[in-house]
């Protein structure tokens, strides 16, 4: 996984723990819609299958995904609105 990313801003987060994919997924596509191009969602997820998700979203979305990290069975990820 990519490193977390020190002393990030973060505009939106999202507590996506608890949800079976694709919920975290989709849920994350709503938060990145409701924030500004250039702005930072953090989300936090407990399914494992999200690891492959997010990166895979983020490069087909253009999305920029700054981070992830895996921290006792929880995933952070740290995405950048695209412009």
């Amino acid at each position: 996984m990519v490193s977390e990313p020190q002393n990030l801003p973060v505009d939106c987060y999202l507590d996506a723990r608890g949800l079976s994919c694709p919920l975290p997924l989709l849920k994350a596509k709503q938060a990145l819609n409701s924030i500004l191009s250039g702005q930072t969602l953090h989300v936090v997820a407990t399914d494992a299958g999200s690891q492959r998700d997010f990166q895979r979203f983020a490069e087909l979305a253009g999305h920029r995904l700054l981070g992830s990290s895996e921290l006792d069975g929880e995933f952070h990820y740290w995405l950048r609105k695209a412009d």
